[in-house]
This record gives structure tokens, C-alpha cells and sequence, in this order.
């Protein structure tokens, strides 16, 4: 027997409408009679997810990704469709919104607690394990106005990720503070993924959806595009971004620049002011007095300098891509199952080798990332940072020419 889903959604729409003027708007409110322009966040939008499921909410700027989990949260109420969920729900939106700035943030613990559901002794259990893992320390007893706002992102996302949920709403919170949390806030939502939490999770990070997601919805002025499987989704959503930007590729004249002003290799042993971060990507094997730089060799030799926190082995990954957007392909140093040589000081270094190239003759680009260890927390990204020419003795069409053989 099928279990009921924790959250199903039939033909969910929102409507807003726009009056000219206020005159406007009151005129409709005493007449009823309504001259307004419609316009729909969301129109007909349906889907379901299981228990331990991850949806991954994926669109443009203005798609309705927002909307949609406002929704699901119970923070706007739909104008069209229904939509039932079961068990606790908590959502990560607006962090620290619901704060009161003269309370201290102790007392806001107890405040925004009972705003979703926490009494108070409960909240007394919850009290110490909350604030440890703020890291606010004896700031707790201060006013929140007196917070940075990184401090009261802190505490809230504490707060309200204090009690597993069964479903569990996150809107772009994972750029949660510094480094250090932003990995703390990453493993923790992970490890509710893993108890079985189901979890709706909208980002611009493509890269977290599929780590993270085993399904997405794609979001489309409003509409769902597409539902279903992450690999499936993604690959029509990426190729419609190609076709909105067909300008994505870099052109001959940037090639000479293989670092963008962000990407400049630093010196070896530079600090990166306690942050984790890339330090320098080399190519191997190039011939710079063309342009874009050819490849003098059939093998792809790339070397990879980044810092690390004190005491943490990072991860490196390398993505390979056509100059015009299609990916080919990545490889990370965690799923490999190895581990950057360390260089003292906290610098690392990684060499990827790819024997004999399988690449026909064109054009291609190199992005750079650098992770945690176990490749949840994206600490840097160099995108397109090192284009590059490869010849092909044969001249063939396509992209690769794979290992093969004639019978």
C-alpha cells in the first residue's frame, strides 16, 4: 500500500491584480465591478512528492520560484488549485524577518519560536543547542538591533531548523554568512535530507539541485515547463538558457585573458584572509601565441592551486565544456576518491591528466570549483576561466570520438 504524499499540489495558480490607480482599486471594492490588468505567478502548476523526496525549483528571475514556496508555506494563499501537506512544516524564506529588534536574541528564541510552533518548554530544551549552533556567544543577550545582519541570519536559520520537519521549504538559503556556517547550514539540511525530511528547494545554484535533488520542476513565466527526474530537467532547462544567450560563448579576442580579473592566479602562499578560495589554474601544454591558444598535445594536463580552511582537505573539480555552452565533462576530486596533494600553509594542489584527448577539432572552455571535502559546500567558482583550442589529426564532426572498434 502506497503511502499518502507529504505534499501535493493540482493546478496551483496566483493571481495578482494591477489597478491603474488607488481611485481605481477602492471603485472596485464599492462597486464590484473590477478594471484591473490579471497577472498570473502562477498558473496551473501541479505535482506531488513522497516522503525523503527533494524537489529542486528551478526558472528564470521572475518564474514564480518565489511565489511558489511562499505558497507552500502557507504565507500567500492561492487563487486558484489546492494543495494539501502533512506533518510539521518549516521555511527557510526571509530569515530574521520575524525578529523584534528591541528583544534580545534569547528573547526573540522564545518570540519567533511560538510564531512556528515551538512553546516555550520546548523551547527551553532547544535553548542551548540553538544558540552553539548561532555561534553568537554572549551576543545572545543582546539586542537584535545591535546585529550585523549576518548575526540574525544566523540565529534564525538556528531557530527555525531547531526541530526536524517532515517538509522542510528553503528559498536561497544556502548563502547563509561566512564559509564556516554556510557549510555548518549545508551539512544540516543534508542531514535531514538523509533522516528522510522531504525538502522543496529553490536555487540559482544548479550545482546544489543536483547534489541535493532527485527531482526539479522547472518554472517557466509561471507555468511548469517540466517535472521529474533532476538529470532530465536540468538538461532542458540548460539548453534553454544556451538559446536565450547565444553570446555565452567567450569570443577569440578574451582567449589571451585566461583569467578574468576575479580569477588572477595569486601568488603561492598568499592568505586568502582565512577564506577558502582558488589560487591559480594552469593549462598545460599551451601555445599562447595563438589565439585562443591551441593545444600542443593530444593529453589535457590542468593543475589546480586553492586554499582550504586550517585543517580541512578541500575538493577540486574540473568541468569541461564546448566553447558555445554544451558540457562534456566533470570530475571532482571527492567523487574520484582522492585527495589534493597539501602544500603547506594551508594550500592544496591537484593535477588532472586526461590521456589522449577523445576531443574532435574546436573549441573549448575550462571552469574551475572548489569544494569541501565531501563536496556539498561550493566554497569558489572560476567559470570559464581557461579557453582553449584542440586539434584533431582527423577532421570528423561532432564533439568526442569514443573508443570504438569495427567487427
Amino acid at each position: 500500500m502506497q503511502t499518502p504524499p507529504v505534499l501535493e499540489v493540482s493546478g496551483l495558480g496566483k493571481e495578482y491584480r494591477l489597478y491603474p490607480s488607488a481611485r481605481s482599486r477602492l471603485k472596485a471594492l464599492i462597486t464590484g465591478r473590477s478594471h484591473h490588468q490579471s497577472h498570473w505567478a502562477l498558473n496551473d502548476v501541479s505535482f506531488s512528492l513522497q516522503r525523503g523526496q527533494c524537489l529542486g525549483v528551478i526558472g528564470d528571475n521572475g518564474a514564480g520560484k518565489s511565489s511558489l514556496l511562499k505558497l507552500m508555506a502557507g504565507t500567500m494563499q492561492p487563487t486558484t488549485g489546492h494543495m494539501a501537506r502533512t506533518g510539521r512544516v518549516t521555511a527557510i524564506l526571509e530569515l530574521g524577518a520575524g525578529f523584534h529588534p528591541d528583544f534580545t536574541g534569547r528573547d526573540n528564541l522564545y518570540f519567533g519560536g511560538s510564531l512556528i510552533g515551538i512553546d516555550a518548554h520546548t523551547m527551553r530544551g532547544l535553548e542551548d543547542s540553538i544558540i552553539a549552533f548561532s555561534e553568537l556567544g554572549p551576543a545572545i543577550d543582546r539586542p537584535v538591533k545591535t546585529y550585523s545582519s549576518g548575526m540574525a541570519v544566523r540565529l534564525a536559520f538556528a531557530l527555525v531548523t531547531a526541530i526536524e520537519p517532515d517538509l522542510l521549504i528553503i528559498d536561497e538559503a544556502l548563502a547563509v554568512g561566512d564559509q564556516h556556517f554556510q557549510k555548518k547550514c549545508v551539512e544540516r539540511i543534508d542531514a535531514f535530507r538523509r533522516n528522510g525530511c522531504t525538502i522543496l528547494f529553490c536555487s540559482h545554484s544548479l550545482y546544489h539541485v543536483r547534489q541535493l535533488c532527485d527531482v526539479a520542476l522547472w518554472l517557466d513565466g509561471g507555468r511548469q515547463r517540466a517535472f521529474g527526474d533532476t538529470e532530465g530537467v536540468l538538461a532542458s532547462y540548460e539548453a534553454h538558457v544556451r538559446a536565450q544567450d547565444p553570446a555565452h560563448a567567450p569570443s577569440a579576442a578574451d582567449a589571451a585573458v585566461l583569467h578574468a580579473p576575479a580569477h588572477t592566479p595569486r601568488t603561492a602562499g598568499q592568505p586568502l584572509q582565512g577564506q577558502a578560495g582558488l589560487v591559480s589554474v594552469q593549462v598545460e601544454h599551451l601555445d599562447t601565441a595563438e589565439s585562443p591558444p591551441v593545444l600542443q598535445s593530444q593529453d589535457l594536463v590542468v593543475t589546480v592551486v586553492a586554499q582550504a580552511p586550517e585543517g580541512e582537505c578541500p575538493s577540486i573539480g574540473i568541468m569541461l565544456e564546448q566553447a558555445h555552452g554544451v558540457g562534456i565533462t566533470s570530475v571532482t576530486t571527492h567523487n574520484d576518491g582522492v585527495q589534493p596533494q597539501p602544500l603547506g600553509n594551508g594550500l592544496w594542489r591537484a593535477r588532472l591528466h586526461c590521456p589522449d584527448l577523445p576531443l574532435h577539432t574546436g573549441e573549448y572552455v575550462l571552469s574551475v570549483y572548489l569544494f569541501d571535502s565531501q563536496g556539498l559546500v561550493v566554497y569558489e567558482e572560476w567559470m570559464r576561466c581557461a579557453l582553449f583550442k584542440h586539434r584533431h589529426p582527423l577532421s570528423m564532426p561532432g564533439l568526442v570520438r569514443l573508443p570504438h572498434h569495427w567487427d
